[in-house]
């Protein structure tokens, strides 16, 4: 290994290192995640079906569990090399501030407008769906950053973007519905009156605060019913994860060239986006026996869809019009606690991610909000960094490690996602500052309405 006065600050690839494949994990899978079914008949959805709801070549990817490389198209490397590649940075003011021998690396993906690592996958679904002549995409975000990417993706390449916003969202984070505003979509706080469904929710939910599975509901009837235009979504698909591996490729590539070997990799995980990005070539070599990483998944406490929800076959969204996943899930009908988990507060989990942790390749535990921010306050305060919340949880469990390490005295190496930054974010932080920022754990009653709303069929108990 290189002597640690070898490493920089900063890790940057050169321009030709940037990854020209994407990594689909699903190849390395003995179990593969299980397919999207039909809720009417049960079976697995066709290429036919999907077609009708998402872009031709992303449900190409969709269903692909077999191609380990996928190439990644000129334009999209071009647009690529705006913003990569990420730097991978050693933390040494937070190893000195928290007197730990372990080794702290974040891989930082905050360093283009969108604030984060979503804009990996939203120049992938806007060219896809420019290059099948479509007119424009419609989409859900949660915290925003989802949003804010298809935006400026949307724009640089001409295509109509409109956006349902979860509610609380849209209410607490009014500087990022305008920079999407800026780039010209259609921001529509949800559940709203404009769709059927929206309409049907608020009549069961009188004041909801919204959420992702609420936002998902809407998005989806408005691009099937408006000729011209797909859904695209910002997390939890399998297509999803693939476009997010460039994460992982870069930081692998970062650290093989100094010969280093993580032991512990920490993602914070919501609908699994960033999180399977950044562990996928880990996870490949895990599954293929040639190497064995520790990988955490860090979820809010307020939305435990892996450390308390059901592996089963559920809908993504809350008005129940979109297929049939198998994932970790805390039912479709779960209203998260309007808290600051921001983009975290979906009630399931990717499939890819589900499945893994399934089997056992991951862990996952669930941390409090306040402790979330003490960790962003501690971060921002030493590595000049504002950290976005979701990251933040991330944060908390590398800081966790690294103290553990200091009990110990082992020199652990902690690599983990830090995924955008948090300068839209400062109703959170003003809550967190003025001491008003309350910890909020469903009770099993709670998570047991969610439950009961999870389809019942041969095979789909628990």
């Amino acid at each position: 290994m290189a002597n640690q006065k070898e490493i920089p600050y900063k890790i940057y690839l050169e321009e030709q290192e940037i990854p020209t494949q994407w990594y689909n994990v699903r190849a390395d899978m003995k179990n593969k995640p299980s397919p999207l079914i039909n809720p009417g008949t049960h079976q697995p959805m066709t290429a036919e079906e999907l077609s009708a709801v998402f872009c031709e070549d992303l449900v190409k990817q969709e269903l692909d569990n077999d191609n380990r490389y996928i190439d990644i198209p000129k334009e999209i490397q071009d647009f690529y090399k705006m913003y990569r590649p990420s730097p991978l940075v050693r933390a040494y003011c937070l190893e000195e501030k928290l007197g730990t021998p372990a080794k702290i690396y974040y891989k930082f993906e905050g360093n283009n407008t969108s604030g984060s690592h979503k804009l990996n996958s939203a120049i992938a679904q806007a060219y896809y769906a420019k290059k099948q002549g479509l007119k424009g995409v419609t989409t859900e975000t949660g915290a925003g950053q989802w949003g804010t990417a298809l935006s400026m993706a949307c724009a640089y390449l001409g295509l109509d973007c409109k956006v349902y916003m979860v509610k609380v969202s849209y209410e607490q984070k009014p500087f990022r519905r305008e920079v999407m505003r800026t780039y010209g979509a259609q921001v529509t706080p949800s559940p709203s009156d404009t769709t059927a469904v929206g309409r049907k929710i608020l009549a069961e939910h009188p004041g909801t605060t919204g959420s992702l599975g609420c936002a998902i509901s809407e998005a989806v009837e408005v691009a099937t019913s408006t000729p011209g235009y797909r859904y695209v979504l910002g997390s939890v698909l399998n297509q999803v994860l693939l476009h997010q591996s460039v994460i992982g490729v870069e930081t692998k590539r970062a650290l093989d060239k100094y010969g280093i070997t993580p032991d512990i990799i920490i993602g914070c995980a919501g609908g699994g986006s960033n999180l399977g990005g950044l562990i996928s070539p880990f996870m490949g070599e895990k599954l293929r026996g040639e190497k064995n990483y520790r990988i955490i998944a860090v979820e809010p406490a307020s939305c435990p869809s892996l450390t308390r929800g059901k592996f089963v076959y559920d809908f993504c969204d809350t008005g129940m019009v979109t297929p049939l996943a198998k994932m970790y899930t805390l039912g479709s009908n779960f209203i998260p606690s309007p808290n600051h988990a921001g983009g975290l507060r979906y009630h399931g989990m990717s499939p890819i991610l589900s499945q893994l942790y399934h089997d056992g390749m991951m862990e996952a535990v669930s941390v409090e909000q306040t402790s979330v921010f003490e960790a962003a306050q501690l971060f921002a305060r030493v590595e000049g960094i504002l950290p976005a919340p979701e990251s933040s949880h991330a944060i908390r469990v590398a800081i966790d490690e690294a103290l553990k390490c200091k009990e110990t005295g082992e020199e652990k190496t902690i690599v983990f996602g830090l995924t955008g930054t948090g300068y839209f974010d400062m109703v959170a932080y003003q809550k967190f500052n003025d001491g008003e920022m309350d910890d909020y754990i469903p009770t099993d009653e709670d998570l047991a309405v969610g439950f009961a709303g999870i389809p019942k069929f041969p095979g789909n108990e628990f």
